[in-house]
């Protein structure tokens, strides 16, 4: 009896293998066009779609600024007050704000706007955590994307300036997509301001010392593409600065 129990465990365990096997088999099998057209080339559609609804309700909201930083700010960090304060400024020097949409610096952005009576554009994304748009968003200034790559095309596309607070890898992808965007020539300058020496200080120390000086892999020229303040007075006044500056150039 034994030994028949332990025939039907081997048989059961060879049949999961067998099982198993063809499973990873088929998953490596080449898709044919019926399959491919009935999944990945679909998307698509949804993609063109997430460019249509970006463009036509991006394109009417005049200038603003982007203010980028952690989702995982709370109210009561000093960065988050920073936030709030700048978005106030640059209302009243004409700028509407967008934001990723979501809560900590995002909300504060958009609340800052919000407190100013200015434009107030958040720019959310479904994630697994399910971040919604924060309260201070105009009701008809609120875009939720599947897609990160549409979504920074439009931060891109609709943005005067950058204002780069404390954050995480989000930030810091946003930050150097622009960077590299402005390097190669891909689209026009704009401002772009880290807030918080210290905080950023260990980034511009390995670009400078490491990226630049040991490695070669930008031109010390680079560094010029963004600047380093710490009050949302010196934020608001590159980004003044430089349309004062780029504004009257022929070249610009």
């Amino acid at each position: 009896m034994a030994k028949k129990k332990l025939k039907k465990v081997d048989d059961d365990l060879l049949k999961q293998a067998i099982e198993e096997e063809h499973r990873i088999r088929k998953a490596f099998v080449d898709k044919d066009w019926a399959e491919i057209k009935s999944s990945d080339s679909w998307v698509i559609f949804k993609v063109m779609s997430e460019f249509v609804e970006g463009f036509e309700k991006l394109a009417k909201i005049g200038p603003c600024v982007t203010i980028f930083g952690s989702a995982r700010t709370k109210p009561t960090n000093p960065y988050y007050k920073m936030a709030d304060d700048i978005a106030y400024q640059l209302v009243q020097h004409g700028y509407g704000v967008i934001t990723g949409g979501g809560p900590g610096i995002m909300e504060a952005g958009n609340r800052g706007a919000h407190r100013a009576k200015g434009k107030s554009v958040g720019l959310n994304i479904f994630l697994p955590f399910e971040q919604k748009g924060n309260i201070y968003i105009d009701p008809d200034k609120l875009i939720t994307f599947d897609y990160f790559f549409v979504r920074k095309v439009m931060f891109m596309k609709y943005s005067q300036g950058f204002i780069v607070m404390p954050g995480g890898f989000g930030t810091l992808d946003e930050l150097t997509e622009a960077l590299t965007l402005i390097q190669t020539k891909k689209i026009g300058r704009f401002p772009i301001v880290l807030v918080g020496k210290e905080y950023w200080k260990g980034f511009v120390d390995w670009v400078t010392k490491v990226l630049i000086g040991k490695e070669k892999n930008a031109n010390v020229e680079d560094l010029e593409l963004f600047s380093v303040v710490d009050t949302p007075e010196e934020a608001v006044k590159v980004i003044d600065d430089f349309y004062s500056k780029y504004l009257l150039s022929p070249n610009f």
